[in-house]
């Protein structure tokens, strides 16, 4: 039997502990999952695509069988690339769904072999948005145990709250 591999792809802009939950678990699931920085600039990101790469090594160091890397353009061609079969989203609430499902059915479109899974994060993290943490550290306000500490570090530097 082969290796599964997975890929669990987004901005992380930044990661949060949400996002560490659904890869934690999907880690967990498959053989090896490629944790997959999406470089995106249309979504005008706060940190660059080098920094947000640091950011998700620095979170992910202790899963032995995570690698992360980055890629743009379609994501079913960077799951092939990577010798995977599967995609992991994750959900924080049904909101959520509908925007996914539609990508899901997209990606299976344009690749019919490839699976996605969708993961809920824990419920302690389902209201934690990269965008509302930056938000929130923008105004001033503490976003310690929604994010790692190197990142809550970087949040703070990058907003001049040190």
């Amino acid at each position: 039997m082969s290796a599964r591999v997975a890929v669990c792809p987004g901005t992380f802009d930044p990661i949060t502990n949400g996002h560490l939950s659904v890869i934690r678990r999907a880690a967990r699931m498959f053989d090896e999952l490629v944790v997959s920085v999406a470089e995106r600039p249309d979504k005008q990101p706060v940190f660059d695509i080098g920094t947000r790469l640091g950011f998700v090594e620095e979170a992910c160091r202790d899963l032995s069988n995570v690698r992360v890397t980055t890629f743009t353009g379609l994501l079913v061609e960077h799951v092939r690339e990577v010798g995977a079969s599967v995609i992991v989203r994750g959900l924080r609430a049904l909101s959520d769904f509908d925007r996914e499902i539609q990508m899901e059915m997209m990606n299976r479109r344009l690749a019919a072999e490839i699976d996605t899974v969708f993961l809920a994060t824990d419920a302690e993290y389902s209201f934690v948005s990269s965008s509302l943490v930056r938000e929130v550290a923008l105004l001033g306000g503490c976003v310690k145990g929604l994010v790692p500490p190197h990142v809550e570090q970087a949040l703070a530097v990058e907003y001049g709250k040190r």
